[in-house]
């Protein structure tokens, strides 16, 4: 899975300003640039091979047998868990 479109950011970046999900001193832009860097990060570090990678931390077999988009749904059900969203 790539980096998100420009829409699926714009929606990211809608939700977390009306869900008032950030620092309230933060401008809108400067949020927008967030969730644009955040996102480049993410594509560019989700699934390093490095030890300290998610996907190296991940046991077999699931690490072999699950795709990018398995490996990336699973981070993020367990990010919006620790965020207290769900579960």
């Amino acid at each position: 899975m790539a980096a998100l479109s420009e829409n699926k950011r714009h929606r990211v970046w809608q939700e977390l300003m009306q869900e008032r999900r950030f620092p309230q001193n933060i401008q809108k832009l400067d949020l927008r640039a967030a969730v644009d860097a955040g996102d480049d990060w993410l594509e560019a570090n989700w699934l390093a091979s490095s030890s300290t990678g998610f996907n190296a931390a991940l046991p077999q077999p699931y690490r072999g047998a699950a795709t990018r988009n398995h490996k990336e749904y699973l981070q993020g059900k367990l990010a919006l868990a620790r965020a207290g969203e769900g579960v």
